[in-house]
């Protein structure tokens, strides 16, 4: 398997990307996939040269000499700066020349590169992305959608519950895992009209263990395996996830087991689920091992499948 990593993309760009790949290598001598690092020759080689990876075999180095800006416009950039990082990234996944591509750049580029270059599975209404959201118990669960669908139809949230489940079972290993709608009450019946209008299409679905609504309060009690919502509620209970860790580390508190895992880096990325191929899209501050967990997620996504699992899905 091939892997594209943007190594220009994230606030510490390239040093942290070249450190996750290293950290990688380092604990996985056998690694079962190769690296396709594109880049401006001139920042990425020298870091490649300092962490002795130059001549590492699982190591190909893919000039790109423009870089796409947090602050740019996506589609505008994309189309004019052809040579950067992510555009080539996704060329050489559209071409089927890597399996998999992940980035901590510009998300809206990284967003609009996906649904044009790598485009939804046939039957997919609307792909979507996910987080991992820690439990009291020890587990994950996952949260969706957190951003990418910020107003959705009944039908959107049920097909993410069935997109959700099975992430939960692929990535996480979860056997039957139990889904929840987000609401403001338990009852059927409760909540707005997307809510109300969801509920029952979730409570007929055969292809997921529907287990009812759970509030806001539930969201890491361990309720459920698979929360769906809307994107800007979901994008709204991720930020605040995020902050609950700032705190905790402004407070000195962030060594506690619980909360530590409310760190980015323990992740990685967030997966857009729905499209042909894996992209995982990492936070803008992603440091060595952030890239490492991304790059983990991406081998577990490619030899489970699950792309392709999810089109199996849908084939009809």
């Amino acid at each position: 398997m091939n892997i594209g990593i943007d190594m220009m993309g994230g606030d510490f760009a390239p040093l942290e990307a070249v450190k996750g790949l290293h950290l990688y290598l380092e604990n996985n001598v056998h690694a079962p996939a190769a690296f396709f690092c594109i880049g401006q020759e001139d920042k990425v080689l020298p870091l490649l040269q300092e962490y002795g990876l130059d001549k590492h075999p699982a190591i190909r180095f893919i000039p790109a000499p423009e870089v796409i800006g947090y602050h740019e416009h996506p589609t505008k950039a994309l189309k004019e700066k052809q040579q950067s990082s992510i555009a080539i990234g996704f060329h050489l996944l559209a071409t089927g020349k890597t399996d998999a591509f992940i980035s901590a750049g510009n998300t809206g580029a990284m967003l609009v590169g996906t649904l044009y270059s790598i485009k939804a599975l046939p039957g997919i209404q609307r792909p979507t992305i996910a987080t991992l959201v820690p439990k009291l118990d020890g587990s994950n669960g996952i949260l969706l959608d957190v951003g990418l669908n910020t107003d959705c139809k009944p039908e959107n949230l049920n097909q993410f519950a069935v997109l959700g489940s099975l992430y939960a079972s692929n990535i996480l290993g979860v056997s039957n895992p139990a889904v929840a709608l987000l609401n403001v009450g338990e009852e059927e019946g409760k909540g707005n009209l997307l809510a109300q209008a969801a509920y029952p299409l979730l409570k007929e679905n055969a292809d997921i263990n529907f287990t009812g609504n759970v509030e806001g309060r539930d969201v890491f009690t361990g309720k459920a395996d698979v929360i769906v919502c809307d994107g800007f509620t979901g994008n709204v209970i991720l930020k605040m996830a995020e902050s609950i860790y700032d705190i905790a580390r402004q407070r000195n508190l962030h060594n506690d087991d619980y909360l530590h895992r409310f760190h980015y880096e323990n992740y990685g990325g967030t997966p857009v689920l729905g499209v042909a191929k894996p992209v995982i899209i990492g936070h803008g501050i992603s440091n060595g091992k952030a890239f490492q967990n991304m790059l983990k997620l991406a081998i577990k996504m490619i030899e489970s499948d699950l792309c392709g699992q999810i089109k199996e899905k849908y084939k009809d």
